[in-house]
């Protein structure tokens, strides 16, 4: 069925708002957030699923609702940084005339300052996970500048050894440094394997199920 002539034409001037190129930078910051709300939701809905129902104790509808939470956290947050940082991208450029690299620092700074300043599950994994890529990033750009030697043997297999030692070492005596997600992953892995009462709860469930 045709749409009514109203609509194609609000569609139309829609459409013809969006090629405008006088306005191309203020539409980029919109899309941005819509961006950032869709590639939020998608990382982290699948995520929460599949830990929640492996980890997480409740009701059928607390689950759903913990998933829902941690899901829309994920996709507000990172949906009002990107809106954020390329906002201040944008005001830096205009204010100044040109882009310059620092413009990228400062605008990542401040977004990052004011959305994810908040100590709480969500953030502490985003910040982690972008953590361990910056260093490894600041890492080759050192080499790539020459101010860190080029190894001539390849490093990562002593990296791998060291984080696997550092984490098990930390897991095993110093386990509340750790956050709770990788505790509750690492207890299934290492600690749950030790615990079985039939062939049930040793190859069918982690857990023996309680008597009816």
């Amino acid at each position: 069925m045709a749409a009514p002539p109203q609509l194609r034409g609000l569609l139309l001037a829609v459409n013809a708002l969006l090629r405008k190129r006088r306005y191309h930078t203020a539409l980029a910051v919109i899309k941005g957030f819509r961006n950032g709300a869709v590639y939020g939701a998608k990382i982290r809905a699948p995520h929460a699923l599949v830990m929640t129902f492996l980890f997480r104790s409740g009701s059928l509808r607390e689950k759903l609702r913990a998933i829902l939470k941690a899901t829309y956290t994920h996709s507000s947050n990172l949906a009002c940084f990107v809106f954020t940082y390329k906002g201040l991208c944008a005001l830096q450029s205009h204010l100044q005339g040109e882009t310059h690299p620092v413009h990228s620092f400062l605008a990542g700074f401040i977004g990052g300052l004011l959305v994810f300043r908040e100590n709480n599950n969500i953030n502490s994994q985003i910040n982690m996970y972008l953590l361990s890529r910056v260093l490894f990033a600041l890492c080759r750009l050192g080499v790539e500048k020459g101010y860190i030697p080029e190894p001539k043997w390849d490093p990562f297999p002593l990296f791998t050894a060291l984080v696997w030692g550092l984490v098990l070492w930390l897991f095993e005596y110093h386990r509340p440094t750790l956050q709770p997600s990788l505790q509750s992953s690492m207890t299934y892995l290492y600690e749950d394997s030790n615990v079985w009462h039939d062939i049930s709860d040793f190859l069918i469930y982690n857990k023996s199920r309680p008597s009816e």
